[in-house]
């Protein structure tokens, strides 16, 4: 992350992370209150967003989120000014990308 103070505000204000830990250099959130996940904002030097291994498979995120109503989560990352692709999909799979403010690409999947 460039500003890991600036991103956990995004995370929390955009996604509803809870912040755990916080120091200049580096923040842990938890997901949600429900989730034993964590996520961990770490500034560093010459900051590259994440890019996924080319592959057979057509995956080109590391993290998805899983929404009980994808349509509903589209809509609010949109209204919450999050840069987000359309709904795509594959038989009864749904799955968008969006952006974290480093332009770093997080999914969501509904199955």
């Amino acid at each position: 992350m460039k500003d890991p103070g600036a991103s956990a505000k995004w995370y929390e204000e955009k996604l509803g992370c809870i912040p755990l830990f916080v120091e200049e250099e580096a923040v842990t959130m938890r997901i949600s209150d429900e989730s034993s996940t964590v996520i961990c904002l770490v500034r560093v030097e010459n900051h590259q967003p994440m890019t996924f291994p080319e592959n057979q498979f057509g995956v080109g995120k590391y993290y998805n989120f899983l929404p009980a109503d994808i349509e509903a989560a589209h809509q609010l990352l949109t209204v919450r000014g999050v840069r987000v692709t359309p709904i795509d999909g594959f038989g009864s799979t749904k799955v968008l990308t969006f952006f974290d403010p480093d332009g770093n690409p997080l999914g969501m999947c509904q199955y």
